[in-house]
């Protein structure tokens, strides 16, 4: 009875020993992990980084027929306004692109915005950029300029011609003006002009980009019969029509109106680009564009001209669009149908290294790239492995806005740790599933890396007295822990349940820690 009774208080004192053991590594873990969420929580309510804007000029050689480009990017800030890029002496302006980033690591997404200008140079040589001085949401940027050499080109840029007829007139004779001036008849000379509200496509999938421009058309003839009027003011009205309750929209940053030279029925025009968007819609419900409406100074021409009056007549004249359905058509059956993301995409993957080893972590990268609404695109959903562990991601994005097409890519950045040897199939973890338009049908990315790990874990310690000793051996990403409980079988026999729970809260693990436990 007394050799029964030491028997089992020594089972009770190496029982509670353990159990001990393991309470206070939760709590240490828990104390470590309230400490790095403190600190987490203390960075996400720190101070806003207040924002950055900075300049950058293009390559200080090029040939005759590549762009010269200046650009700003803006951190920390959205952008609310900026002030015209410089006209430079020797080059023309040929378009803008924006590109924005934004990437988010472990909660915390930062934004950078990039608007480029384009520059066509006339002629060869070297051509001097001037210094410059920008606005951006206030904050004012200085460029240095630079000498830029133009080298030559298989075929001979055009030179830049000079419009026909003089200069504008001035406001003269005041006297006339302001006295009693001379009795004069107006006539209202007809315009070639027109605005127009112009789709890349009359029918399009669930998720497909749709991109819709605002242009307003005038004859080189009609520019000293037009003006803007009050364009800023008209704009909030007429972009509230032009929203789509059942679509995603995504706007080009496109601030200053300048006109490009087009051809339209063989007939030379200026376009101005009032407005351009990309529209993905979010059901089947077709897009319905109303006629919308500007209103532009147009100006009577005297009719018997005197010499040193205006000769002009100011009025106004309101330029209708045509009204605009674009038919969307739903995608073809599939399981994922409602959830998977449009576009034409392809798969960019990558690792931080080329030698893995069990318990050490490495970064993995799914990245997809192409066209198509981003934003729709989430992160694969990585099933549970056994022996593997998986953390994140980090998603970083970068979408850019460039001659009517919106792209890009987003990156999904994961941290794996295999706690088995072996080949790692990540085609069997990681995929995502899409539609491509341009082809009608679905397609997957699938990961095509396959890491082989090396190393060892979790095995079994032999025991020298197996009849009354059992070892155990456990794996961390942190040194190897050995134990030896010193328990005789009968301890065993005695309290079946309280060692099989045991045995399962370490392999269960503790605080997020993925344990092994080898039991009996």
């Amino acid at each position: 009875m007394e050799k029964a009774f030491c028997v089992a208080l020594n089972c009770y004192h190496s029982l509670y020993a353990a159990f001990t053991f393991q309470l206070n590594y939760f709590f240490l873990l828990l104390l470590h992990a309230t400490a790095e969420w403190c600190a987490a929580a203390g960075q996400a309510v720190g101070v806003a980084p207040a924002a950055q804007a900075e300049l950058e000029l293009g390559p200080a050689a090029l040939p005759v027929t590549e762009y010269f480009t200046i650009s700003f990017r803006l951190r920390g800030a959205a952008l609310e306004r900026y002030s015209a890029f410089p006209d430079l002496e020797g080059f023309k302006k040929s378009g803008k692109s924006s590109t924005t980033t934004t990437r988010i690591v472990e909660g915390q997404t930062t934004t950078e915005l990039t608007i480029t200008q384009r520059y066509a140079a006339y002629t060869e040589g070297e051509i001097v950029v001037k210094p410059f001085t920008m606005t951006i949401n206030g904050l004012t940027v200085r460029s240095n300029g630079l000498t830029v050499r133009v080298g030559p080109a298989p075929t001979a840029g055009a030179g830049a011609t000079t419009p026909a007829g003089g200069g504008l007139q001035g406001i003269g004779l005041l006297d006339n003006l302001f006295g009693k001036p001379k009795p004069q008849e107006y006539v209202e000379p007809k315009d070639n002009a027109f605005l127009a509200l112009v789709p890349d496509k009359t029918s399009a999938f669930v998720g497909e980009g749709v991109h819709v421009g605002l242009y307003f058309y005038l004859t080189p003839a009609d520019q000293g019969l037009l003006d803007f009027y009050n364009f800023a003011g008209q704009l909030p009205d007429i972009l509230q029509q032009l929203r789509q309750r059942t679509a995603w929209e995504e706007p080009f940053n496109e601030q200053e109106i300048v006109p490009e030279s087009v051809t339209m029925g063989g007939k030379p025009f200026l376009r101005y680009r009032l407005y351009e968007a990309e529209y993905y819609p979010l059901n089947a419900e077709p897009l319905v564009f109303p006629s919308v409406a500007l209103r532009m100074v147009k100006y009577r021409l005297a009719k018997n001209p005197a010499e040193g009056l205006d000769n002009r007549l100011e009025g106004y004249k309101t330029y209708l669009t045509t009204a605009r359905t674009i038919r969307v058509k739903p995608l073809p059956p599939h399981p994922l149908r409602d959830l998977v993301p449009v576009g034409h995409y392809q798969l960019r993957e990558a690792v931080n290294q080329t030698t893995f080893r069990t318990g050490q972590a490495f970064t993995y990268s799914f990245g997809v790239e192409g066209e198509g609404n981003l934003a729709a695109v989430s992160a694969p959903v990585v099933p549970p492995k056994p022996g593997l562990e998986v953390y994140g991601p980090d998603v970083q994005q970068e979408l850019t806005r460039q001659a009517g097409r919106v792209g890009g890519r987003k990156v999904f950045t994961y941290r794996l740790v295999a706690r088995q040897p072996g080949k790692l199939q990540l085609d069997s973890l990681l995929s995502l599933v899409f539609f491509d338009p341009t082809v009608g049908r679905y397609d997957t990315l699938r990961a095509e890396l396959a890491p082989i790990i090396r190393g060892r874990c979790a095995m079994p310690v032999p025991s020298a007295h197996p009849a009354t000793t059992r070892s155990t051996k456990m794996c961390f990403s942190t040194p190897t822990i050995l134990y030896n409980h010193s328990m005789p079988t009968t301890t065993y026999a005695a309290t079946p349940t309280i060692f099989w729970l045991f045995c399962w809260g370490w392999r269960s693990g503790v605080g997020g820690e993925n344990v092994e436990i080898a039991c009996g």
